[in-house]
């Protein structure tokens, strides 16, 4: 590893000096009476494929830049035609030798001509950059400003003494790699450009430099303490508190306090002689004691996620709105923290978060992960030269942030290994801002932290952590003082494709040790860019589409939510597992157990109301009464004693808690909680088959027919049912694998895509050993295995019709010592298309497997095709529907199948086979097909989250094992009404 030349002989871009020409960093406020020019828009721009390709005389006044290209800022120029975006997670694409960077170094020239308002005053100004990646520099009026680094991080110069009323000339040129990139290696799309706002502040005479503000909360006496420090000194009135107090000295108040459950606010302003900006104050305290994170004396728990800013068409440029529907979405999923990962967000976003209430671990603009690749060598956090850099970068995040209640933690950054640099960080912090505790989980000695944070450790381990049993560090004293710190999961249920499994584990280790205070699922929203095919078909992108030479694939798409938005089937599950209000019902007594779950809030918010449904109908309903409780506090609530029963059948209770009036996140009748469970002694209807058995017989053409079914002689498979062809049914082991069969992360025995190829599973063979016809059945014989392997299966179809009705049960037997669980364990059979609406009974809505079943609930269901799939952005096994007991499958016309398990079972229904989507790695890849191809299971093996994290817990492993299952098939006729 080359030795970092001392500064000077190196150009700006290389040199680790964090910037030149800065302001001190300083609070961030959204409005104030000082005006504001928002520079935003077309600006002329120009991309050169090295740093020194172009002199500086862009900069000077007079410059023709008429024949570039337009450009909109904020953007990111590879998504706006000018070169091409690029993702990896760890390895840096370029030669690790820091500081310096490759000579093919993209470099965008920017320009901007500006006249000021009319009544622009004069005197100071400031020129404000929110976000520029990686490195800029900065002219205007042909004045150079300066250079500055840290990509996710604002930057402000003095200004006023170079403007002109009209014709103001902004040039900035901006390098896509620099020293700062060794510091910014944040699991994302590489994407340079100015991508925030850009904005000329005026300074009138005794304006605001900064301000403090302090808003302590005593749960003990209801009492807030108010101190907000200003330079220059001014005032500060709180008119719903009867407040006009000086700046710089405390007072004390009955208040209201904030949290992340009742975000109380309240309007103030802080005036100067120069200045007047409005303030939302909230007032809470952040405390770990007794070894347990606490905000106004009560433990919390993080039901998090951990969010990059992304945008499929625009990358990290991110607006308001969008912002703003982001943390709807989570409040009304449950969601109740964000880790800013990996940088600190828009500062508009806090904004946010203060308003509708969240808890916000704010990270710092900073990971070098890419060093792991190398043993660390030379990583910055270790090397003192750096350290300048790593201050200027906590306190450009400590001061633009200090005034967010949301913010509730200061995270050091992520991923950087151990070293100086990071001790330095902390100890500014705390001197800083002694109130908030410190994160950071790269270090497991916790030596510069407040609370003892993993990523991805697994159940096991964590229970061990909640017990303070988890194996000692060498220091005993670092060994004591990290046993004493709460235990978070920074990132945990790695959401890629598929999942995450395993949620509902977690949850129940969160809520029995009161050191584990919950965590953060990595991650928020899938990385895919939109793109478009020739013909205008949709899909989104991934690493490796852009030709990069260093490319992590799709591990970029690992969010709950897709990158259009759309909530995922484990967005849904985390909603449920996550639930503040936990209902246990107990059909035998006739009630239900509710208890409250929320950190700080009561239940006054919520009503509750049961259903009672028969064969999936509505029978009756109401409304339950129950006691507003506190935090931590259970009821148990009797059920309505006779609810009124319209019809025989399976029954079921559903209570559900939903808002009771609207809020600022949702309206009113949101569900918030729910629980079913089955009715006790509920009497059962039993389904009468009318109809004579039927002996299968030999017909000319090699057939054998079988009451509704015809069969073919040889090989025993059903090709017609009714008039319709069939294809199958025959056993079926093969899914197409998950992201988190790969195991990308984990250990071997997780890295279930390569040992199921490895066993052959995706190329099983069916041989028949006979077709008898005895009795009243029709009996197949064969054995399933793939080649050049002795295991396999023997699956025997017994065959019976009575009436309509063809009914088919199937014995399995393993053979041989199997090396790995199954994937799943069903038959699959191909049906004619033209499908319009698929009914069933069972679990649903939405998509859901053994360890990814919480929100699934009994009840009739309807869907399309189209709206059974879940469209991963890699295609991959998706959308089963859960304990299935009968499901309907009709055409425009009526005419259909009907298909009934015994015992439930998992039911797919997609328009392309399982080898299809196996091979398939974008969405529009999938061509339907001729045949309808259905999946029905007995078993399927679990999820899990190895992708990153924990694989398959065992009670979720398909272990090969003898079974025997059930279906019978009836063909519907036209239905004459439709």
């Amino acid at each position: 590893m080359h030795e970092p030349p001392s500064s000077g002989t190196l150009p700006y871009y290389e040199d680790v000096t964090p910037s030149t020409g800065a302001l001190p960093p300083r609070a961030w406020w959204a409005v104030s009476d000082a005006r504001r020019v928002n520079l935003g828009g077309e600006w002329r721009f120009r991309l050169s494929p090295r740093a020194d390709a172009e002199d500086e005389s862009f900069a000077r006044p007079g410059y023709d830049a008429s024949h570039w290209d337009l450009l909109p800022v904020p953007s990111h120029w590879p998504l706006q035609g000018h070169g091409k975006p690029a993702y990896t997670n760890v390895r840096y694409p370029f030669p690790v030798d820091p500081p310096r960077v490759p000579t093919e170094n993209p470099t965008g020239d920017h320009l901007r001509t500006f006249d000021l308002p009319d009544d622009w005053p004069g005197g100071a100004a400031v020129l404000r950059f929110d976000g520029v990646d990686s490195c800029a520099r900065v002219w205007l009026n042909g004045h150079e400003l300066g250079t500055f680094m840290g990509s996710r991080l604002p930057v402000e110069y003095e200004v006023g003494g170079l403007l002109r009323p009209r014709g103001n000339v902004l040039a900035v040129r901006v390098h896509q790699w620099s020293a700062g990139s060794y510091l910014e290696d944040q699991d994302m799309w590489w994407l340079p450009g100015i991508f925030r706002d850009v904005t000329l502040i005026e300074r009138p005479e005794g304006a605001v430099t900064d301000f403090f503000v302090t808003c302590g909360y005593d749960h003990a006496t209801g009492l807030g303490t108010l101190r907000v420090d200003c330079e220059p000194a001014g005032t500060v009135t709180v008119p719903e508190l009867g407040l006009d107090i000086p700046t710089g000295e405390p007072v004390i108040v009955p208040v209201e306090p904030w949290s992340a459950e009742e975000p109380r606010l309240y309007d103030a302003e802080l005036a100067t002689e120069g200045e007047r900006i409005p303030l939302r104050i909230g007032f809470r305290t952040v405390a770990v004691e007794d070894g347990v994170l606490k905000v106004n004396g009560r433990r919390i728990q993080f039901r998090g996620v951990n969010r990059h800013e992304f945008d499929p068409d625009h990358g990290r440029v991110v607006d308001p709105e969008t912002m703003r529907q982001d943390l709807l979405l989570m409040k009304r999923h449950n969601i109740n923290a964000v880790r800013t990962s990996h940088y600190p967000p828009h500062p508009a976003f806090l904004d946010l978060c203060d308003e509708l209430g969240l808890w916000v671990v704010d990270e710092c603009d900073l990971e070098t992960h890419g060093f792991q690749m190398v043993g660390w060598r030379g990583n910055p956090v270790d090397d003192e030269r750096w350290t300048p850099a790593l201050l200027d970068r906590a306190a450009r995040m400590v001061e633009r942030d200090k005034n967010h209640p949301s913010v509730i933690m200061w995270s050091l950054g992520n991923e950087c290994g151990t070293g100086r640099g990071l001790s330095a960080m902390a100890t500014w912090i705390r001197e800083r801002d002694p109130v908030r505790p410190i994160h950071y989980e790269g270090d497991r000695s916790c030596a510069d932290t407040d609370v003892y944070s993993r990523m991805y450790a697994d159940h096991a381990e964590s229970e061990l952590i909640g017990r303070r049993e988890e194996p000692a560090l060498e220091d005993a004293e670092l060994d004591k003082r990290r046993r004493a710190m709460p235990y978070v999961l920074c990132e945990y249920a790695h959401a890629m494709g598929n999942g995450p499994g395993g949620l509902s584990e977690y949850q129940r280790i969160f809520e029995t040790y009161e050191r584990c205070q919950g965590g953060f699922v990595w991650e928020w929203i899938d990385h895919g860019l939109r793109r478009r095919t020739p013909d205008g078909a949709e899909y989104f992108a991934y690493g490796g589409d852009f030709g990069e030479e260093l490319h992590d694939g799709n591990f970029v798409c690992d969010g709950l939510v897709f990158p259009d938005r759309t909530p995922s089937p484990g967005l849904i599950e985390y909603k449920k597992v996550v639930e503040p209000v936990r209902i246990e019902g107990d059909a035998e007594r006739g009630t239900v157990t509710v208890t409250n779950r929320y950190d700080t809030s009561g239940l006054s918010g919520l009503a509750f109301r049961w259903v009672y449904e028969v064969e999936g109908e509505h029978s009756d309903s109401g409304r339950l009464a129950v006691p507003d409780l506190g935090p931590g506090q259970s009821a148990e609530v009797e059920l309505p004693r006779m609810p009124r029963i319209v019809r025989a059948g399976e029954a079921f209770w559903t209570v559900r808690a939903v808002l009771a009036e609207d809020t600022a996140w949702a309206p009113s009748g949101h569900e918030v909680a729910w629980t079913q469970f089955a009715a006790a002694q509920a009497p059962r209807g039993q389904r009468v088959h009318r109809g004579r058995p039927h002996s299968p017989r030999r017909v000319e053409g090699g057939l054998i027919v079988l009451g509704p079914g015809t069969f073919d002689a040889a090989s025993g498979a059903l090709r017609c049912l009714g008039a319709s062809g069939v294809r199958g049914p025959a056993l079926d082991v093969w899914r197409a694998p998950v992201d988190n069969d790969r195991g990308m992360a984990r250990a071997p025995e997780d890295q279930l895509d390569r040992r199921w190829r490895q066993a052959g599973l995706h190329r099983m063979r069916h041989r028949v050993d006979g077709v008898t016809l005895a009795g009243d059945v029709l009996t197949v014989a064969t054995r399933v295995a793939p080649a050049a392997s002795d295991i396999g299966l023997r699956a025997v179809y017994s065959w019976r019709a009575t009436g309509d009705r063809l009914r088919l049960d199937v014995e399995v037997t393993p053979e041989g010592e199997w090396p790995v669980p199954l994937p799943r364990l069903g038959v699959r059979m191909g049906v004619n298309p033209g499908v319009s609406e698929v009914r069933w009974y069972g679990g649903g809505p939405g998509e859901a497997y053994p360890d990814t079943r919480a929100a699934a609930r009994i009840g009739r269901w309807t869907a399309t095709v189209d709206e059974l799939r879940t469209p991963y952005v890699r295609p991959q096994e998706n959308g089963a529907r859960a304990d299935v007991r009968w499901a309907e499958l009709r055409r425009e016309n009526g005419a259909g199948l009907r298909l009934e398990g015994e015992p439930a079972f998992w039911f797919t229904a997609r328009p392309w086979t399982t080898e299809a989507l196996d091979a398939a790695e974008h969405t529009h890849e999938l061509t339907a097909s001729p045949v309808l191809w259905l999946h029905l299971d007995h078993a399927l093996h679990g999820i899990g989250s190895a992708s990153c994290g924990p694989g398959v817990l065992p009670e979720y492993h398909l272990t090969p094992a003898p079974a025997a299952f059930s279906f019978t098939f009836t063909a519907l006729p036209e239905d004459a009404s439709r």
